[in-house]
């Protein structure tokens, strides 16, 4: 796991029923990040992606792209990584 590094996301916006998490799994998947996403009760989105730094950056970015998705802030700090995961899923 050289030089992968783990970060918690917090995502606000129109980040609910805009297909956000299908979406945050589907990129994650292309660029071999893995982890969770799960919707919060207050309507935020949150996140724990697993990888490289410049490939959860890119996960991020292809999130910001999308046409029904609406990025108003995201929280990132890093945290210690999950030296088992070996994919990423959607939590309820």
């Amino acid at each position: 796991m050289n030089d992968k590094v783990r970060e918690h996301l917090s995502f606000e916006g129109r980040v609910q029923e805009v297909g956000f998490r299908y979406k945050m799994r589907m990129h994650a998947e292309h660029y071999h990040v893995t982890g969770w996403v799960r919707n919060e009760y207050d309507g935020s989105v949150s996140a724990e992606l697993q990888g490289f730094p410049e490939d959860i950056d890119r996960v991020v970015q292809e999130l910001y792209r999308d046409q029904y998705i609406r990025i108003d802030w995201i929280s990132r700090r890093q945290i210690a990584l999950a030296a088992d995961e070996t994919g990423f899923r959607e939590k309820n």
